[in-house]
Protein backbone atom coordinates (compact mmCIF):
# COMPACT_ATOMS: atom_id res chain seq x y z
CA UNK A 1 0.00 0.00 0.00
CA UNK A 2 1.30 3.20 -0.73
CA UNK A 3 2.32 5.31 2.37
CA UNK A 4 0.86 9.12 2.41
CA UNK A 5 1.31 11.60 5.26
CA UNK A 6 1.23 10.17 9.60
CA UNK A 7 3.95 12.19 9.71
CA UNK A 8 2.63 13.39 13.42
CA UNK A 9 1.96 9.57 14.55
CA UNK A 10 5.51 8.75 12.65
CA UNK A 11 7.13 11.35 15.54
CA UNK A 12 4.88 10.19 17.96
CA UNK A 13 6.42 6.17 17.93
CA UNK A 14 9.71 7.76 17.28
CA UNK A 15 9.67 9.90 20.44
CA UNK A 16 8.79 6.57 22.62
CA UNK A 17 11.26 4.75 20.77
CA UNK A 18 14.21 7.88 21.54
CA UNK A 19 13.04 7.36 25.23
CA UNK A 20 15.51 4.38 26.12
CA UNK A 21 13.08 2.79 29.34
CA UNK A 22 10.30 0.00 28.09
CA UNK A 23 7.49 1.21 26.73
CA UNK A 24 3.99 -0.29 25.78
CA UNK A 25 2.17 1.64 23.32
CA UNK A 26 -1.54 0.65 22.39
CA UNK A 27 -2.55 1.69 18.68
CA UNK A 28 -6.17 1.57 17.58
CA UNK A 29 -9.01 2.48 15.08
CA UNK A 30 -10.82 1.10 12.30
CA UNK A 31 -9.69 -1.67 10.43
CA UNK A 32 -8.35 -0.75 6.80
CA UNK A 33 -7.62 2.63 7.94
CA UNK A 34 -3.52 2.19 7.39
CA UNK A 35 -2.51 1.23 10.92
CA UNK A 36 -0.83 -2.08 9.91
CA UNK A 37 0.92 0.33 6.99
CA UNK A 38 2.08 2.89 10.05
CA UNK A 39 3.65 -0.32 12.04
CA UNK A 40 5.58 -1.54 9.34
CA UNK A 41 6.88 1.93 8.51
CA UNK A 42 7.77 2.31 11.81
CA UNK A 43 9.82 -0.63 12.19
CA UNK A 44 11.42 -0.18 9.40
CA UNK A 45 15.23 -0.75 10.04
CA UNK A 46 14.85 -1.73 13.37
CA UNK A 47 15.38 -4.80 15.62
CA UNK A 48 11.58 -5.96 15.48
CA UNK A 49 9.39 -8.60 15.15
CA UNK A 50 5.92 -8.08 13.87
CA UNK A 51 3.22 -10.32 14.65
CA UNK A 52 -0.45 -10.80 13.09
CA UNK A 53 -2.67 -12.26 15.09
CA UNK A 54 -5.64 -14.52 13.21
CA UNK A 55 -8.98 -16.07 13.75
CA UNK A 56 -7.32 -19.22 14.99
CA UNK A 57 -6.64 -21.01 18.32
CA UNK A 58 -4.41 -19.51 21.06
CA UNK A 59 -1.84 -22.38 20.07
CA UNK A 60 -1.58 -21.96 16.80
CA UNK A 61 -1.25 -18.03 17.69
CA UNK A 62 1.59 -18.78 20.04
CA UNK A 63 3.11 -20.63 17.37
CA UNK A 64 3.26 -18.24 14.85
CA UNK A 65 4.36 -15.48 17.41
CA UNK A 66 7.10 -17.72 18.23
CA UNK A 67 8.04 -18.14 14.32
CA UNK A 68 7.89 -14.31 14.16
CA UNK A 69 10.50 -13.65 17.62
CA UNK A 70 12.36 -16.71 16.62
CA UNK A 71 13.18 -14.39 12.77
CA UNK A 72 14.27 -11.77 14.87
CA UNK A 73 17.14 -13.71 17.38
CA UNK A 74 17.70 -15.97 14.74
CA UNK A 75 16.74 -18.83 17.06
CA UNK A 76 16.06 -21.87 14.51
CA UNK A 77 14.78 -23.58 17.62
CA UNK A 78 12.14 -21.61 18.77
CA UNK A 79 11.28 -21.02 14.83
CA UNK A 80 10.25 -24.73 14.63
CA UNK A 81 8.25 -25.14 17.81
CA UNK A 82 7.14 -22.04 18.21
CA UNK A 83 5.44 -20.91 22.36
CA UNK A 84 2.82 -23.08 23.81
CA UNK A 85 1.93 -20.70 26.80
CA UNK A 86 2.13 -17.38 27.25
CA UNK A 87 4.20 -17.50 30.13
CA UNK A 88 7.26 -18.94 27.98
CA UNK A 89 6.93 -15.71 25.83
CA UNK A 90 7.51 -13.30 28.29
CA UNK A 91 10.08 -15.67 29.78
CA UNK A 92 11.92 -15.78 26.61
CA UNK A 93 11.76 -12.38 25.48
CA UNK A 94 13.05 -10.83 28.99
CA UNK A 95 15.55 -13.40 28.84
CA UNK A 96 16.73 -12.19 25.45
CA UNK A 97 16.62 -9.17 26.35
CA UNK A 98 19.96 -8.60 28.38
CA UNK A 99 21.91 -9.86 25.13
CA UNK A 100 23.83 -7.63 23.50
CA UNK A 101 21.99 -8.13 19.72
CA UNK A 102 19.59 -6.86 19.22
CA UNK A 103 19.62 -4.97 22.34
CA UNK A 104 16.83 -3.01 22.46
CA UNK A 105 13.78 -3.63 20.21
CA UNK A 106 10.26 -3.93 19.24
CA UNK A 107 7.05 -6.08 19.51
CA UNK A 108 4.36 -5.70 17.68
CA UNK A 109 1.45 -7.41 18.01
CA UNK A 110 -1.12 -6.54 15.22
CA UNK A 111 -4.85 -7.54 15.93
CA UNK A 112 -4.80 -7.84 19.62
CA UNK A 113 -8.37 -8.04 19.98
CA UNK A 114 -8.39 -11.75 17.72
CA UNK A 115 -6.34 -13.16 20.85
CA UNK A 116 -8.77 -11.85 23.67
CA UNK A 117 -11.38 -13.65 21.58
CA UNK A 118 -8.95 -16.68 21.79
CA UNK A 119 -8.34 -16.48 25.66
CA UNK A 120 -10.92 -14.19 27.38
CA UNK A 121 -8.04 -13.70 30.13
CA UNK A 122 -5.57 -12.50 27.58
CA UNK A 123 -5.44 -8.37 28.87
CA UNK A 124 -4.82 -10.18 32.72
CA UNK A 125 -2.01 -12.41 31.35
CA UNK A 126 -0.49 -9.42 29.41
CA UNK A 127 -0.52 -7.38 32.34
CA UNK A 128 1.40 -9.95 34.55
CA UNK A 129 3.98 -10.45 32.00
CA UNK A 130 4.35 -6.45 31.85
CA UNK A 131 4.34 -6.56 35.61
CA UNK A 132 6.70 -9.79 36.15
CA UNK A 133 8.95 -10.04 33.22
CA UNK A 134 8.44 -6.91 30.91
CA UNK A 135 8.34 -3.27 32.76
CA UNK A 136 12.02 -3.12 33.08
CA UNK A 137 13.57 -4.19 29.92
CA UNK A 138 14.49 -2.91 27.12
CA UNK A 139 11.85 -3.83 25.27
CA UNK A 140 8.89 -1.41 23.06
CA UNK A 141 5.84 -3.79 23.07
CA UNK A 142 2.92 -2.55 20.54
CA UNK A 143 -0.66 -3.64 20.60
CA UNK A 144 -2.76 -2.37 17.92
CA UNK A 145 -6.34 -3.46 16.97
CA UNK A 146 -9.50 -2.83 14.72
CA UNK A 147 -12.02 -3.32 16.97
CA UNK A 148 -12.27 0.13 18.78
CA UNK A 149 -14.98 -1.33 21.40
CA UNK A 150 -12.54 -4.61 22.38
CA UNK A 151 -9.31 -2.50 22.72
CA UNK A 152 -10.90 -0.21 24.82
CA UNK A 153 -12.72 -2.84 26.72
CA UNK A 154 -9.58 -5.11 26.82
CA UNK A 155 -6.97 -2.26 27.09
CA UNK A 156 -7.56 1.37 27.62
CA UNK A 157 -10.51 1.30 30.10
CA UNK A 158 -10.06 1.84 33.31
CA UNK A 159 -11.69 -1.41 34.74
CA UNK A 160 -9.40 -3.15 31.99
CA UNK A 161 -6.19 -5.20 33.27
CA UNK A 162 -4.24 -3.55 31.52
CA UNK A 163 -4.93 0.06 32.67
CA UNK A 164 -2.19 1.94 33.69
CA UNK A 165 0.91 0.22 32.10
CA UNK A 166 0.44 1.45 29.12
CA UNK A 167 3.10 4.76 28.19
CA UNK A 168 1.26 5.72 25.06
CA UNK A 169 -1.91 5.61 22.83
CA UNK A 170 -2.57 6.52 19.31
CA UNK A 171 -5.77 5.93 17.67
CA UNK A 172 -5.28 6.42 14.19
CA UNK A 173 -8.59 8.30 12.47
CA UNK A 174 -9.26 8.55 8.73
CA UNK A 175 -7.22 11.28 6.49
CA UNK A 176 -8.81 14.71 6.39
CA UNK A 177 -9.25 15.76 2.49
CA UNK A 178 -6.41 18.03 2.26
CA UNK A 179 -3.99 14.31 3.23
CA UNK A 180 -5.97 12.69 0.75
CA UNK A 181 -5.52 14.85 -1.60
CA UNK A 182 -2.03 13.67 -1.84
CA UNK A 183 -3.69 9.89 -3.30
CA UNK A 184 -4.88 11.56 -6.81
CA UNK A 185 -2.51 14.36 -7.96
CA UNK A 186 -3.86 13.89 -11.76
CA UNK A 187 -7.17 14.77 -10.08
CA UNK A 188 -9.24 18.36 -10.70
CA UNK A 189 -10.36 19.58 -6.88
CA UNK A 190 -14.04 18.82 -8.05
CA UNK A 191 -12.92 15.07 -9.11
CA UNK A 192 -11.00 15.02 -5.91
CA UNK A 193 -13.84 15.59 -3.27
CA UNK A 194 -16.07 13.53 -5.02
CA UNK A 195 -14.07 10.79 -4.52
CA UNK A 196 -13.30 11.80 -0.88
CA UNK A 197 -17.15 12.12 -0.60
CA UNK A 198 -16.88 8.08 -1.35
CA UNK A 199 -14.17 7.28 0.77
CA UNK A 200 -13.84 9.17 3.86
CA UNK A 201 -10.08 9.41 3.46
CA UNK A 202 -9.76 5.64 4.18
CA UNK A 203 -6.44 4.93 2.67
CA UNK A 204 -7.38 1.14 1.37
CA UNK A 205 -11.15 2.48 -0.10
CA UNK A 206 -8.95 5.46 -2.07
CA UNK A 207 -6.23 2.97 -3.21
CA UNK A 208 -9.57 0.56 -4.32
CA UNK A 209 -10.78 3.24 -6.80
CA UNK A 210 -7.60 4.68 -8.38
CA UNK A 211 -6.86 3.12 -11.58
CA UNK A 212 -10.44 3.30 -13.15
CA UNK A 213 -11.68 5.91 -16.09
CA UNK A 214 -14.53 7.46 -13.80
CA UNK A 215 -15.35 7.43 -10.52
CA UNK A 216 -18.68 6.11 -11.40
CA UNK A 217 -17.50 3.33 -13.27
CA UNK A 218 -14.77 2.58 -9.89
CA UNK A 219 -18.01 2.90 -7.56
CA UNK A 220 -20.01 -0.23 -9.75
CA UNK A 221 -16.90 -2.56 -9.68
CA UNK A 222 -15.42 -2.07 -6.48
CA UNK A 223 -18.50 -1.41 -4.23
CA UNK A 224 -21.90 -2.21 -6.14
CA UNK A 225 -20.63 -5.92 -6.79
CA UNK A 226 -21.21 -8.53 -4.53
CA UNK A 227 -17.85 -10.46 -5.07
CA UNK A 228 -15.51 -7.12 -4.06
CA UNK A 229 -14.50 -6.01 0.01
CA UNK A 230 -16.25 -3.03 -0.07
CA UNK A 231 -19.87 -4.27 -1.15
CA UNK A 232 -19.88 -6.12 3.02
CA UNK A 233 -17.11 -3.63 4.69
CA UNK A 234 -19.65 -1.49 6.87
CA UNK A 235 -21.77 -5.44 7.64
CA UNK A 236 -18.24 -6.40 8.51
CA UNK A 237 -17.69 -3.50 10.95
CA UNK A 238 -20.72 -3.39 12.47
CA UNK A 239 -20.63 -7.25 13.36
CA UNK A 240 -16.93 -6.69 14.63
CA UNK A 241 -18.21 -4.37 17.05
CA UNK A 242 -21.64 -4.53 18.09
CA UNK A 243 -23.77 -8.08 19.22
CA UNK A 244 -26.72 -7.44 17.55
CA UNK A 245 -26.77 -4.78 15.18
CA UNK A 246 -29.95 -4.79 13.76
CA UNK A 247 -30.94 -1.57 15.88
CA UNK A 248 -27.56 0.05 14.95
CA UNK A 249 -28.28 -0.38 11.23
CA UNK A 250 -31.27 1.47 11.50
CA UNK A 251 -30.06 4.45 13.62
CA UNK A 252 -26.90 4.93 11.39
CA UNK A 253 -29.45 4.33 8.33
CA UNK A 254 -31.75 7.24 9.29
CA UNK A 255 -28.68 9.22 10.43
CA UNK A 256 -27.63 8.80 7.55
CA UNK A 257 -30.96 9.98 5.56
CA UNK A 258 -30.12 13.28 7.37
CA UNK A 259 -32.63 12.70 10.19
CA UNK A 260 -30.69 14.33 12.21
CA UNK A 261 -32.46 15.14 15.18
CA UNK A 262 -33.47 12.61 18.20
CA UNK A 263 -37.09 13.15 17.36
CA UNK A 264 -36.51 12.58 13.42
CA UNK A 265 -34.31 9.51 14.45
CA UNK A 266 -36.77 8.19 16.83
CA UNK A 267 -39.76 8.38 13.88
CA UNK A 268 -37.39 7.00 11.25
CA UNK A 269 -36.57 4.01 13.32
CA UNK A 270 -39.62 3.45 15.89
CA UNK A 271 -37.20 3.13 18.71
CA UNK A 272 -37.75 4.51 22.13
CA UNK A 273 -36.48 7.37 23.30
CA UNK A 274 -34.64 5.57 26.26
CA UNK A 275 -33.09 2.75 23.99
CA UNK A 276 -32.27 5.42 21.37
CA UNK A 277 -29.65 7.43 23.72
CA UNK A 278 -28.31 3.66 24.46
CA UNK A 279 -27.46 3.18 20.50
CA UNK A 280 -26.19 6.61 20.04
CA UNK A 281 -23.77 6.60 22.59
CA UNK A 282 -22.45 3.32 21.71
CA UNK A 283 -22.17 4.60 18.30
CA UNK A 284 -20.51 7.93 19.22
CA UNK A 285 -18.21 5.82 21.47
CA UNK A 286 -17.37 3.76 18.58
CA UNK A 287 -16.50 6.91 16.44
CA UNK A 288 -19.01 6.44 13.40
CA UNK A 289 -21.50 9.23 14.72
CA UNK A 290 -20.94 12.94 16.42
CA UNK A 291 -23.01 14.94 18.11
CA UNK A 292 -22.49 18.40 17.02
CA UNK A 293 -24.46 21.52 18.13
CA UNK A 294 -24.25 25.06 17.09
CA UNK A 295 -20.55 26.66 18.02
CA UNK A 296 -21.52 29.76 20.04
CA UNK A 297 -23.47 27.18 22.97
CA UNK A 298 -21.46 27.85 26.36
CA UNK A 299 -22.36 24.37 27.48
CA UNK A 300 -22.48 22.04 24.65
CA UNK A 301 -22.86 19.05 26.73
CA UNK A 302 -26.32 20.33 27.88
CA UNK A 303 -27.59 21.67 24.80
CA UNK A 304 -30.53 20.35 23.32
CA UNK A 305 -30.09 21.53 19.86
CA UNK A 306 -27.51 18.64 19.28
CA UNK A 307 -27.72 16.77 15.90
CA UNK A 308 -26.34 13.27 14.99
CA UNK A 309 -24.17 12.65 11.83
CA UNK A 310 -21.88 10.09 10.35
CA UNK A 311 -18.28 10.72 11.05
CA UNK A 312 -17.30 8.51 8.13
CA UNK A 313 -18.64 9.34 4.47
CA UNK A 314 -18.00 6.09 3.13
CA UNK A 315 -20.79 4.81 5.81
CA UNK A 316 -23.20 7.76 4.74
CA UNK A 317 -22.14 6.56 1.28
CA UNK A 318 -22.74 2.90 1.70
CA UNK A 319 -26.18 3.77 3.40
CA UNK A 320 -27.29 5.83 0.63
CA UNK A 321 -26.25 3.62 -2.51
CA UNK A 322 -25.89 -0.11 -1.10
CA UNK A 323 -27.64 -0.92 2.07
CA UNK A 324 -31.44 0.04 0.64
CA UNK A 325 -30.90 -1.92 -2.36
CA UNK A 326 -29.24 -5.16 -0.84
CA UNK A 327 -31.80 -7.26 -2.58
CA UNK A 328 -31.23 -6.20 -6.06
CA UNK A 329 -27.10 -6.38 -5.26
CA UNK A 330 -27.38 -9.61 -4.39
CA UNK A 331 -29.14 -10.58 -7.40
CA UNK A 332 -26.10 -8.39 -9.33
CA UNK A 333 -28.61 -6.24 -10.14
CA UNK A 334 -26.82 -3.07 -9.89
CA UNK A 335 -29.39 -0.47 -11.65
CA UNK A 336 -30.69 0.49 -8.66
CA UNK A 337 -27.64 1.36 -6.87
CA UNK A 338 -26.42 3.51 -9.90
CA UNK A 339 -29.33 5.58 -10.40
CA UNK A 340 -29.33 6.49 -6.67
CA UNK A 341 -26.07 7.45 -6.94
CA UNK A 342 -26.75 9.38 -10.33
CA UNK A 343 -29.41 11.59 -8.57
CA UNK A 344 -28.11 12.52 -5.38
CA UNK A 345 -24.40 12.29 -4.86
CA UNK A 346 -23.86 15.82 -5.97
CA UNK A 347 -26.06 16.60 -2.64
CA UNK A 348 -23.56 14.59 -0.51
CA UNK A 349 -20.74 16.19 -1.95
CA UNK A 350 -22.22 19.75 -1.68
CA UNK A 351 -22.59 19.10 2.03
CA UNK A 352 -18.76 17.63 1.85
CA UNK A 353 -17.82 20.63 0.63
CA UNK A 354 -19.13 22.76 3.86
CA UNK A 355 -17.29 20.11 5.90
CA UNK A 356 -14.26 20.27 3.60
CA UNK A 357 -14.36 24.33 4.03
CA UNK A 358 -14.07 24.37 7.67
CA UNK A 359 -10.44 21.94 7.27
CA UNK A 360 -9.39 24.51 4.31
CA UNK A 361 -10.30 27.78 6.52
CA UNK A 362 -7.27 26.39 9.04
CA UNK A 363 -4.97 26.77 6.45
CA UNK A 364 -5.42 30.36 5.76
CA UNK A 365 -5.85 31.33 9.63
CA UNK A 366 -2.43 33.57 9.83
CA UNK A 367 -4.46 35.52 7.24
CA UNK A 368 -7.70 36.09 9.25
CA UNK A 369 -7.23 34.93 13.42
CA UNK A 370 -6.18 32.02 14.82
CA UNK A 371 -9.22 29.75 15.09
CA UNK A 372 -9.97 28.62 18.75
CA UNK A 373 -13.17 26.40 17.19
CA UNK A 374 -14.37 26.30 13.93
CA UNK A 375 -18.05 24.84 13.56
CA UNK A 376 -21.93 25.15 12.33
CA UNK A 377 -24.66 27.61 13.85
CA UNK A 378 -28.17 27.20 13.94
CA UNK A 379 -31.41 28.20 15.90
CA UNK A 380 -34.64 27.47 14.68
CA UNK A 381 -35.04 29.49 11.52
CA UNK A 382 -31.61 30.18 9.81
CA UNK A 383 -28.10 28.11 9.81
CA UNK A 384 -24.70 28.97 9.06
CA UNK A 385 -22.10 26.91 7.00
CA UNK A 386 -19.34 27.90 8.99
CA UNK A 387 -18.79 30.09 12.32
CA UNK A 388 -15.02 30.23 13.72
CA UNK A 389 -14.11 31.96 16.93
CA UNK A 390 -11.37 33.09 19.05
CA UNK A 391 -12.65 33.68 22.77
CA UNK A 392 -9.17 35.52 24.13
CA UNK A 393 -9.60 38.04 21.20
CA UNK A 394 -13.70 38.44 20.48
CA UNK A 395 -13.44 37.89 16.98
CA UNK A 396 -15.86 35.98 15.35
CA UNK A 397 -15.82 34.72 11.40
CA UNK A 398 -18.99 33.64 9.10
CA UNK A 399 -19.08 31.65 6.22
CA UNK A 400 -21.13 30.35 3.70
CA UNK A 401 -20.11 27.53 1.49
CA UNK A 402 -21.70 27.18 -2.33
CA UNK A 403 -21.48 23.91 -4.36
CA UNK A 404 -22.94 25.35 -7.72
CA UNK A 405 -22.53 25.49 -11.22
CA UNK A 406 -23.51 29.97 -11.12
CA UNK A 407 -21.10 32.22 -9.24
CA UNK A 408 -21.72 33.19 -6.21
CA UNK A 409 -23.15 37.18 -6.11
CA UNK A 410 -23.68 39.88 -3.54
CA UNK A 411 -26.71 38.13 -2.69
CA UNK A 412 -24.89 35.23 -0.61
CA UNK A 413 -23.09 37.80 1.00
CA UNK A 414 -26.21 39.87 2.06
CA UNK A 415 -27.87 37.35 3.56
CA UNK A 416 -24.77 35.97 5.22
CA UNK A 417 -24.61 39.59 7.08
CA UNK A 418 -28.00 39.20 7.92
CA UNK A 419 -28.20 35.91 9.35
CA UNK A 420 -24.78 36.77 11.48
CA UNK A 421 -26.65 39.57 13.58
CA UNK A 422 -28.66 36.48 14.74
CA UNK A 423 -25.67 35.34 16.50
CA UNK A 424 -25.16 36.57 19.78
CA UNK A 425 -21.73 35.27 20.69
CA UNK A 426 -19.94 38.19 21.84
CA UNK A 427 -22.18 40.92 20.99
CA UNK A 428 -20.16 43.37 23.07
CA UNK A 429 -17.42 44.63 20.76
CA UNK A 430 -17.22 41.52 18.39
CA UNK A 431 -14.71 42.30 15.84
CA UNK A 432 -16.56 40.47 12.71
CA UNK A 433 -14.83 38.79 9.74
CA UNK A 434 -16.49 36.75 6.67
CA UNK A 435 -15.93 34.17 3.92
CA UNK A 436 -17.11 32.73 1.14
CA UNK A 437 -16.67 29.45 -0.41
CA UNK A 438 -17.77 28.68 -4.08
CA UNK A 439 -16.85 26.04 -6.45
CA UNK A 440 -17.79 28.24 -9.69
CA UNK A 441 -16.34 31.51 -8.62
CA UNK A 442 -17.66 35.06 -8.14
CA UNK A 443 -19.16 37.48 -9.64
CA UNK A 444 -17.34 40.80 -10.81
CA UNK A 445 -19.35 42.89 -8.46
CA UNK A 446 -18.86 40.20 -5.17
CA UNK A 447 -15.05 40.59 -5.84
CA UNK A 448 -14.91 44.35 -5.96
CA UNK A 449 -17.25 44.20 -2.35
CA UNK A 450 -14.71 41.83 -0.94
CA UNK A 451 -12.22 44.15 -1.51
CA UNK A 452 -13.76 47.28 -0.20
CA UNK A 453 -14.83 45.36 2.74
CA UNK A 454 -12.09 42.45 3.47
CA UNK A 455 -14.15 39.73 2.72
CA UNK A 456 -12.38 36.20 1.73
CA UNK A 457 -12.78 34.77 -0.65
CA UNK A 458 -12.60 31.04 -1.74
CA UNK A 459 -12.33 29.34 -4.91
CA UNK A 460 -12.49 25.36 -4.52
CA UNK A 461 -9.93 24.48 -1.65
CA UNK A 462 -7.61 28.19 -2.33
CA UNK A 463 -8.09 31.03 -1.52
CA UNK A 464 -8.06 34.15 -3.91
CA UNK A 465 -8.68 37.07 -2.21
CA UNK A 466 -8.18 38.38 1.47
Amino acid sequence: MRFINRKQELEALDKFWKDKSSQLVVIYGKRRVGKTELIKRFIQAKPAAYFLARRISEKENLFSLGQAIGDLFNDITLKKRGFEKWDEVFHYLKERAGDKKPGRFILAIDEFPYLAEANKGISSIFQAGWDEYLKDMPIYLILCGSSIGMMEDEVLAYKAPLYGRRTGQLFIKPLSYLQARHFFPQYNFEEALKAYSVTGGMPAYILKLIGYPSLEKAVEEEIFTREKILYEEIEFILKEELREPRNYFSVLKAIGYDRTKVSEIINETGLEKSALHNYLFVLEDLHLIEKQVPITEKNPGASRKGRYYLKDQFFKFWFNYCFPFMGELELGNKLPSLKAFKDSFEYIVARNYEKVSQEVLHQYQDKIFILHRVGRWWDKNEEIDIVALNETTNEILFGEVKWSKKEVGTNIYEDLKRKSQKVEWGRKDRKEYFCLFSKSGFTPRMKWVAKEERVFLFEKDKVIQH
